[in-house]
Parts: structure tokens; sequence; C-alpha cells
């Protein structure tokens, strides 16, 4: 599922994020959380690592998917979960540029070291509160949407 957002970003190109994520609550706030903000977005999404690598790879039926500038990704899926998906994407020539945000229930300390030792570019254990929960996409979007430099789609 895509959600397009045509909002200005001052002439830069709209940010890309693909959530990798089972949990429909979840991405729905995701979702409203970047659709509150002032930034041009695509947003895509993806239920598991199987599909997550299907859009990535541009394997069917995502063949004309574009790619991502970020990854949101959740640890906990069915079929191939996130810590796999991390792995694959970061072995990837073609993939290994995009930063992969590791945002999950877990707090566990395994966990984000396992995600930083593969590569993940930051780790973010997903508030309970709806409020920090919208405060923290905002900062996520803000700062990959702003803030960095990002490389070129066609790395």
């Amino acid at each position: 599922m895509d959600v397009v957002t045509s909002l200005p970003r001052h002439g830069m190109a709209p940010l890309d994020v693909l959530i990798v994520d089972d949990d429909p609550a979840d991405v729905t706030l995701i979702e409203e959380a970047f659709a509150e903000h002032d930034a041009e977005h695509r947003l895509h999404h993806v239920a598991d690592g199987v599909e997550a690598l299907a859009f990535l790879r541009r394997d069917a039926p995502y063949a004309d998917a574009q790619r991502p500038d970020l990854i949101l990704l959740d640890l906990n899926m069915p079929r191939i979960d996130g810590r796999q998906v991390l792995a694959e994407v970061k072995r990837d020539e073609q993939l290994k540029t995009i930063p992969v945000i590791v945002f999950t229930t877990s707090a566990a300390v395994t966990d984000i070291l396992d995600s930083y030792g593969a590569h993940a570019n930051a780790y973010i254990t997903k508030p309970i509160d709806l409020d920090q929960f919208d405060r923290t996409i905002t900062e996520i979007r803000r700062f990959y949407g702003t803030a960095v430099t990002l490389p070129h789609r066609d790395a």
C-alpha cells in the first residue's frame, strides 16, 4: 500500500519511506504522524520481510517500486523477520546505503546490540504513549526529511 502526500518541501524531492511492519495499527499511526506535518513524502508499506526484500529488489509485484530514502523496520514479523531483512539490506551493494531505522516494540539489549552490529542507522523502541509515538515519528521525519543529506536514489 502506498500513501502519497503532496505538500511542498521547498523544491526538494519527496521523502520516500518504506515501512516494514506487520501491525496495521502501528502503520496507521506512522501514516497519521507523517500526514500531520508540512513535508512532501511518499509512504510505502509492506507487512513482512519477504515483501520488503521483493520491494527493495524490485521483484514482482514491485517492479516499478521507487528506491526508498529511508526504511522503518520492525523486528518481529512473520516469514522473514526484521533482523534478516536488515542483514540482507546491509550486505547488498545496491541497498546498503539506504538508512535503516529499526522501529520496534523490543527493548531487549541483545536486539539493540545485534541491530547496530548489523549496521542499523538507528534503533528506536516504539513508544506506547500516542503523543510520544507521534513526536518520535515527527523527529524521524524532520531529521531525515530536512537535516541529513541522503544518498542519491540511484546509488
